[in-house]
């Protein structure tokens, strides 16, 4: 794994999650995520950088409908000489693509049709009255170097803070169970506590 390339994906998610978690799944270390944000960006970055910049606005330019193809002719015309390898890597990078082109879709969910659904005890209505009261929590992907990298949040509804979270490279219902024994390790919560999820793995419910 090229460890230039995992810590400019941190530098580009780190508001997003925790940094510890995003260098355990690569075996990076965060002392070398810091020393690495001190080097100047090498040649190839800024011209990444300025290329993607230049590909992003022709893309948003064509109503987000060009290819790599396009993308590159567009790119010629303007007197840039790039190849098509590099455009198409940097629109993978940046997740663009034409609009005839493949569609960049992973399941998250497989719904279990035995499986009773969970109560709805939130009907929409997302609002706390206090900490701790009203915690929502769902799972997402993101593309990493070595593959999907799948994420578990749990959020309380009245501060908006993370209060449990879990990473994995492969997404199973001990994912959202993690992240939500997190939650309750964290904050210890008294009371009524109410969990809702529009994921298939973790529904709503009420936890006391």
């Amino acid at each position: 794994m090229d460890p230039q390339r995992g810590y400019a994906f941190m530098k580009a998610h780190r508001a997003e999650f925790p940094l510890a978690a995003m260098c355990r799944v690569p075996g990076l270390s965060s002392s070398g995520y810091y020393d690495w944000l001190k080097r100047p960006p090498s040649a190839r970055a800024r011209r990444d950088a300025d290329l993607e910049a230049r590909t992003g606005a022709i893309w948003t330019g064509s109503g987000e409908t060009y290819g790599r193809p396009r993308i590159h002719a567009a790119l010629g015309a303007e007197g840039e000489r790039v190849g098509q390898k590099r455009v198409g890597r940097l629109m993978r990078t940046m997740r663009i693509e034409g609009a005839t082109g493949r569609r960049w879709k992973t399941a998250t969910t497989k719904r279990d049709a035995e499986a009773r659904p969970a109560p709805d005890l939130v009907r929409r209505d997302f609002s706390a009255s206090g900490p701790d009261r009203l915690w929502v929590a769902d799972i997402t992907y993101v593309p990493a170097w070595a593959g999907w990298l799948y994420l578990a949040v749990v959020l309380d509804v009245w501060s908006r803070r993370v209060v449990g979270w879990a990473m994995a490279t492969r997404m199973r219902t001990e994912l959202v169970e993690a992240a939500l024994a997190m939650a309750l390790a964290r904050r210890r919560p008294e009371g009524r506590v109410v969990h809702h999820s529009d994921s298939e793995f973790v529904r709503a419910g009420s936890l006391r």
